[in-house]
């Protein structure tokens, strides 16, 4: 395909990328879940890992229409997110539980688990999702902004987004998790609200290095342990629901209007999923 014909083929990603990006602001959702309901995530990582090599502009053609829908749906997205979080969070959660719950019979069949999976698999499964589950034991608060920073804190907050990309990658594991565990999730989303440079810089380097290095460990689990990768993967998922799940309503109009947001997260992720499976 020429090259010029593909940039236009692949600028429907933007989409994708903005609800990847969506995601990736929530804590407890993770971007590489949707990525995985949106039908990329394998592409995605075989991407990041081939920025490097000789096929290198293949690899951005893809990339650009994703990485903006992403910085647009973050630059965007955050007030309303933030907003909803705040007023109707319960409702937000369980629209997101739709999604997440939607994608786990995709991931068994895309594992083709009935033929493949022995016990080991299953065990694996188990692990990763307790592991996942336990994080939102942890995570309770958020913090405050950090101001007055000096060379050490902008360091920290240089490894915060390296390791938080690290997750953000993986299915199951959020990135703003791992910001909320680590103290900065209200700096970065403070940041990304009042366009403060220095902050945005510095979690941003750290999220683009960890992507890189981390994308080639995945890429290199995918080719040579694909079962047990999705496996692990499928835990992730599973531990996620933990995670996100709000606790159940106790108004009767609330809990309907959760059912329904709920209703439309799942059928959401079907409908993506029946897109992309043709």
């Amino acid at each position: 395909m020429d090259e010029g014909i593909e940039f236009v083929f692949e600028w429907r990603n933007i989409f994708k990328g903005m609800m990847i990006g969506a995601s990736d602001v929530v804590p407890g959702v993770s971007g590489g879940t949707i990525a995985l309901l949106v039908g990329i995530y394998e592409r995605l990582i075989e991407a990041i890992n081939g920025l490097l090599s000789k096929e290198w502009k293949k690899h951005v053609i893809f990339l650009i229409p994703v990485g903006l829908g992403v910085g647009i749906a973050i630059l965007t997205l955050s007030h309303l997110l933030s907003w909803l979080l705040e007023v109707h969070p319960q409702p937000t959660f369980f629209f997101f539980l739709g999604l997440i719950l939607a994608i786990i019979p995709a991931l068994l069949v895309e594992a083709d688990y009935k033929r493949t999976y022995k016990a080991g698999h299953y065990v694996l499964l188990a692990i990763a999702a307790v592991g996942v589950a336990l994080t939102g034991l942890v995570g309770e608060g958020q913090g405050t902004v950090m101001t007055n920073l000096d060379f050490g804190d902008y360091l920290f907050l240089f490894f915060a987004g390296w390791l938080a990309s690290s997750a953000m990658i993986l299915p199951g594991i959020s990135g703003s998790m791992v910001l909320l565990l680590m103290g900065v999730y209200v700096t970065a989303i403070d940041a990304i609200k009042t366009f403060n440079i220095p902050v945005i810089i510095a979690v941003g380097t750290g999220v683009v290095i960890g992507l890189l290095l981390t994308s080639k460990l995945i890429r290199y689990l995918f080719l040579h342990f694909r079962v047990a990768t999705y496996a692990v993967v499928t835990g992730f998922v599973v531990g996620s629901i933990f995670v996100v799940y709000p606790g159940w309503p106790g108004d009767v109009l609330l809990m309907v209007i959760c059912i329904l947001a709920f209703i439309l997260g799942f059928a959401v992720a079907y409908m993506l999923g029946k897109v992309e499976r043709g």
